[in-house]
């Protein structure tokens, strides 16, 4: 099975430059990964089982969704999700989850996240809720249902680009803009991986489910070179 790489998420606003800071890569996603270390190992381990829900995941974030737009923050909010998305390690989120660490605690290690990755107010103050709820454990799902409330709102296409190697800035910026011509959406977020499988290239996969998909790949090359001479890639090597 071919390793991937995981990464922030990349989006174009109407086709604008990326940037360094904290936005399209989400500058401090490192540290805050150091971050998760640290929490991770002081972690009470424990066989924790997290069943999804669905419903309550999805109210949570439509709930988040309907304060961030009333609080005219909602780009600023769904950054600090996209870190989040980073960090959520199974040990973070085990931690997070566990009945018998103190509620004190895990607000603390909740602020810790804060500080390192520059979060809004707002952010904070939802994970302490879930914190007083018990509903900690389904962040996770909570993140991915916001992030894609979030794409509804904003006109946001989604893509996963995966490349042989990782994509610089430029030329992650280059595909989505690409991408946005081709769908006519408002905005493009990519999500990269890395396959080194592909040889060279990349494979960018988007639409509903992934339907559509644009194979510029080297080992997507030499399969289709194979097809149609009647031969399998084993054949030819």
């Amino acid at each position: 099975m071919a390793a991937i790489m995981r990464s922030a998420t990349f989006t174009t606003r109407a086709v604008v430059a990326p940037k360094s800071a904290k936005g399209a890569f989400m500058g401090n996603a490192h540290a805050l990964r150091a971050s998760s270390k640290m929490v991770s190992c002081k972690a009470v381990r424990l066989t924790t089982t997290m069943a999804a829900n669905p419903e309550v995941s999805a109210s949570y974030a439509a709930a988040l969704l309907e304060m961030a737009k009333g609080t005219n923050s909602l780009e600023a909010i769904h950054a600090d999700m996209d870190s989040l998305d980073t960090i959520c390690t199974e040990d973070l989120m085990q931690f997070l989850a566990n009945a018998t660490v103190p509620k004190a605690k895990k607000i603390a290690v909740v602020e810790s996240i804060m500080k390192e990755g520059q979060f809004s107010p707002a952010t904070g103050n939802f994970l302490n809720l879930l914190i007083d709820k018990q509903r900690i454990d389904l962040l996770s799902e909570i993140i991915e249902s916001f992030d894609n409330l979030y794409c509804e709102e904003t006109d946001t296409q989604v893509a996963t680009v995966t490349s042989a190697v990782q994509l610089e800035n430029e030329q992650q910026f280059l595909i989505a803009k690409k991408l946005q011509e081709m769908t006519g959406a408002k905005n493009i977020k990519l999500k990269p991986q890395v396959d080194a499988s592909l040889i060279g290239g990349f494979v960018v996969t988007y639409g509903v489910n992934g339907s559509s998909q644009i194979d510029m790949s080297v080992s997507g090359q030499i399969n289709k070179v194979a097809s149609s001479m009647g031969v399998s890639v084993a054949e030819m090597a």
